[in-house]
């Protein structure tokens, strides 16, 4: 039986491409919800920020941004990539995600959205964390 060809890719196991998706559809949620925050675009009362003392939804924005936009983005292209970073990528996506969702019920309120978007943080924690079990990667640098 001969080798495979340098040149031929596996195809990739189901949880990766799983991460992969979950990840960009939402870091793809998370910079619709950035710009709208930028924008002042369906935002929710800029009251509900006057305890912090801010008078707009900018900084919230681009904490969304920095916070969740980013983070998954990256863990889906490091799933794309086959990346042995995904599993711990994805593990940071999910908490900040869980962060971010903790640090605004206070301030906007409970939403189903909000358990939904929990849903998806315990799933990146755990894929993350499945991954590293199932690829090894827990003892790699």
């Amino acid at each position: 039986m001969s080798a495979p060809s340098a040149g031929v890719i596996a195809p990739a196991p189901a949880w990766r491409r799983t991460v992969g998706v979950v990840s960009a559809l939402t870091a793809a949620a998370a910079a619709v919800g950035s710009v709208q925050l930028l924008t002042g675009t369906f935002t929710p009362p800029v009251s509900d920020l006057r305890p912090l003392g801010l008078d707009s939804w900018v900084i919230p924005g681009l904490w969304l941004a920095a916070s969740v936009a980013a983070p998954c983005a990256g863990t889906a292209t490091l799933a794309w990539r086959r990346s042995y970073w995904m599993g711990p990528a994805a593990i940071g996506a999910g908490a900040l995600l869980a962060v971010e969702l903790l640090v605004q019920v206070p301030f906007v309120g409970l939403d189903p959205l909000q358990g939904v978007m929990g849903v998806v943080a315990i799933s990146l924690v755990g894929l993350g964390f499945s991954s590293l079990r199932r690829s090894g990667t827990k003892d790699r640098p």
